[in-house]
């Protein structure tokens, strides 16, 4: 492909992205600025495909991953950074412009940490979950306005979406619950649209299945306790390359389940886990480590020793987290090392 000879001394490119204006920041070797353009969606692909060989910065948001696969197409070298990395370098008032300015300074730190890519079967296996969650989060939405709306004729229906399932027949075959045929068929159609919302969670899964049974990382993963078929498709999904993690820590503290610093004056101050990264895989595996908490009574091994005396020390939902905390590291061991969880007896 022809390259402009015009653009050869832009080096490292920032570029703000969005969904119709795109906003480039280019500077040359030695640092002075010497490119500012704005360009539309139909301009980008083509201008950047006439640039000389360089680094591209981009921020981490809908559609970063694309971009980066069409530039990394074109040659270039591409680096996806997480907008609070990015903040810090933004001068005075916000608008476009800086913001790519912003990401150009911050992609050249020597110590900057990136985001790692997704190909397309990361980003399949991720919408999926995305699109799981919603239906969850729809049925749970559904089940209480049932229940928020019996309350307000007198009826009460315990917490659960299996006590919904129960006890709903029940109440619209009553003739004796003071409910209005109006309100009965409202009710009945609030109902209907459950197993309807179920269906689509189960269909979802399946896929997710098929999905984890043609990758041996995901077995893999679900050898180790709390990690089930969810919660090891949504670790590929996240994770993409392991190699982008040095060591089991730094994976865990991109999940937000290390402790949070509040130090000064030589005194450390620990304040709980910092709760960053993807908030739906850590409750995906935090579910995972209280589960694997309620039963350890159940196995004699080490391990299982070490979670039964820290619940007992500290509390279940302390011991849940420490349970994740340290399956994650456990992850970037099986994934750099690709074998198996084998448990250590006493």
């Amino acid at each position: 492909m022809k390259r402009n000879p015009v653009n050869k001394v832009v080096k490292v490119l920032g570029i703000d992205l969005a969904k119709q204006s795109f906003q480039l920041h280019g500077v040359d070797a030695s640092g002075p600025t010497v490119l500012r353009r704005k360009l539309s969606r139909k301009q980008l692909s083509a201008f950047v495909a006439q640039l000389e060989l360089c680094l591209i910065g981009l921020e981490a948001c809908g559609g970063a991953h694309h971009w980066s696969r069409v530039f990394k197409s074109f040659g270039h070298t591409i680096r996806i950074i997480v907008p609070q990395f990015v903040k810090p370098y933004v001068k005075s008032n916000k608008n476009d412009a800086v913001d790519a300015e912003a990401i150009c300074e911050a992609v050249q730190r020597p110590n900057m940490r990136f985001v790692p890519e997704k190909n397309i079967e990361q980003q399949d296996m991720q919408s999926l979950h995305r699109i799981r969650s919603l239906v969850v989060a729809r049925r749970t939405a559904q089940a209480n306005q049932i229940r928020g709306l019996l309350l307000e004729y007198g009826i009460m229906i315990p917490q659960g979406i299996h006590c919904i399932r129960q006890q709903i027949p029940e109440i619209l075959d009553s003739a004796d619950n003071g409910m209005s045929s109006l309100f009965r068929d409202g009710l009945n159609e609030l109902y209907r649209e459950l197993p309807h919302l179920d269906e689509r969670i189960v269909i979802i899964e399946k896929k997710l299945q098929r999905l984890g049974e043609q990758y041996e990382d995901c077995q893999r993963l679900m050898t180790i306790p709390g990690v089930g078929l969810l919660s090891a498709t949504a670790l590929l999904a996240a994770i993409g390359d392991i190699n982008a993690f040095k060591n089991g820590r730094e994976l865990a503290a991109w999940l937000g389940l290390v402790p949070r610093q509040h130090s000064t004056g030589g005194k450390p101050t620990l304040i709980g886990i910092s709760k960053r990264g993807d908030s739906y895989l850590r409750m995906l595996l935090i579910h995972g480590g209280r589960s694997v908490v309620r039963v350890t009574h159940r196995h004699n091994d080490r391990r299982n020793s070490w979670i039964d005396a820290l619940a007992q020390r500290r509390g279940v939902n302390i011991a849940a987290v420490a349970v994740v905390n340290k399956n994650i590291r456990i992850v970037w061991a099986l994934l750099n090392k690709k074998t198996t969880y084998q448990a250590m007896l006493i």
